[in-house]
Formats: structure tokens, sequence, C-alpha cells
């Protein structure tokens, strides 16, 4: 017997006969389904200390649960001394499971963590279906160990869905779990 996540059996069950009635698809294939999280993480300082993007990476891959990747500049840029294939921050690119699986950690544990938190933007839509949130501190998931960081960095995250709206995504996030603010117009 195979693992499922909490996450994609309550899309499959719950939230995909719910998206196909209130927005009257022909097909469950047209229900929009979340492809990918991308988490993304510079690191300023790496220009004048290579370690912080070394620490940047291993607490990156420690909070994904997969390996970051390095991303290097592409350019030589003289003011902030920064030199062609420097190492300035880490990525990492969730799909299926692992994303699910993350997913369900961020609304369930790390969003609760944040100080005085009242719930997430709704205008972070891309346009197309996209979201992200950024978040200013590593120390809200719990894999972060405090004692052993030296820097407060943030990252952003990205929720890449495949709505064709703005309120299909909405929708979809919100079925999910994920704490939006109340909209008042």
């Amino acid at each position: 017997m195979s693992y499922t996540p909490r996450l994609k059996s309550k899309y499959r069950e719950d939230i995909v006969p719910k998206l196909k009635e209130q927005f009257q698809y022909k097909s469950i294939m047209q229900v929009p389904r979340i492809e990918k999280i991308c988490i993304n993480r510079g690191v300023g300082g790496a220009t004048q200390d290579k370690k912080l993007a070394d620490v940047a990476i291993q607490e990156l891959t420690i909070i994904a649960g997969q390996k970051a990747v390095p991303c290097k500049s592409k350019k030589s840029v003289s003011n902030f001394k920064l030199r062609d294939g420097m190492v300035i921050g880490a990525r990492v690119t969730l799909r299926d499971n692992m994303m699910y699986e993350f997913l369900d950690r961020f609304i369930s544990v790390a969003l609760p963590r944040v100080r005085d938190f009242r719930g997430i933007n709704t205008k972070s839509f891309d346009g197309r279906g996209n979201y992200s949130i950024g978040v200013s501190e590593q120390i809200i998931f719990p894999e972060i160990n405090i004692d052993k960081v030296n820097k407060i960095t943030g990252m952003d995250i990205t929720i890449v869905t495949s709505a064709r709206t703005d309120a299909e995504a909405y929708e979809l996030l919100k079925e999910l779990g994920l704490p939006f603010k109340n909209q008042r117009n």
C-alpha cells in the first residue's frame, strides 16, 4: 500500500467535486490543481561571506525535504562586489507528494508561528492563477533549530496552479486551507 498525503486525498475527494460544480466544468480534468511549489531564497551577504550561501542551501534543504540548488549570478556588478558565477541564493521546486507535504506543514505548522499573523494577502495572485507569498523569517519552520541560526532571512514561496484565472486559483487555495484575510471591498 502506497502513502498518499492528507491534502492530496482531500483535493481528490472533496475539492474536485466542489470546484467542478461551482465553476460548471464539463470534466474533472478542467478543475485547477497545484502543479508545483517553488521556494526561492536570495542571500545578499553571500558576496562577502560564502558560508552564508552554504547555510541558506542547507536550511532550504531541511525546510523543503528535498535538495536545494544554488543560484548563481549571471552578470558581474562591481558596485555590489558581485562576480559572474558567484552563488547568491538557493531554490527548490517541489512536485507531487513532496509538494503536498510541504503545503500541509506550511499551512498547519509554519503560518501559525508567524508573529501578529492575521491571514495572507488575497492580492498576491499574478493574473494567471499563481500565488506568491513572502516569508520574512526562516525560523517559523519547526525544522530549523533557532540556536544554530546566525542570520534571520526570508524566502519567497510561489504556488503554481493550472487555474486560468485568479478567482479559480483563490477558490482552490482557500479550499486547501490557506488562511486568507477576509476581503473587505
